[in-house]
């Protein structure tokens, strides 16, 4: 069974950056698509940003321009960028992937903007 865990998160200013971590347990993200997604209180959960295996990357137009995707093959990890972090960013951020038609969620990590 896929495991993902995330890192990287807590409290910044606005305007800050910070780096997500999601780190797998198995080699997934040469061959599958990895994703971040969020979710603010109340609300649901929706995609911030996506790469494939080819490394086409796509991104959410809340966040594009801001955010970053990567990933590193070798160390089975894929990053989360965040740039000109603003309070509507606030959420709990959670890895994602795609593995055999099967979706893999890491337990999520909070990511708080304020001063």
């Amino acid at each position: 069974q896929v495991q993902l865990v995330e890192s990287g998160g807590g409290l910044v200013q606005p305007g800050g950056s910070l780096t997500l971590d999601c780190a797998a347990s198995e080699s997934i993200f040469r061959l599958n698509r990895a994703a971040w997604y969020r979710q603010r209180p109340g609300r649901e959960r929706v995609m911030v940003a996506s790469i494939t295996p080819g490394g086409s990357r796509n991104y959410a137009d809340s966040v594009r321009g801001r955010f970053t995707i990567s990933r590193d093959n070798a160390k089975n990890m894929v990053y989360l960028q965040m740039n000109n972090l603003k309070p509507e960013d606030t959420a709990d951020y959670y890895c994602n992937a795609l593995v055999g038609g099967r979706n893999y969620w890491g337990k999520g990590i909070l990511v708080t903007v304020s001063s």
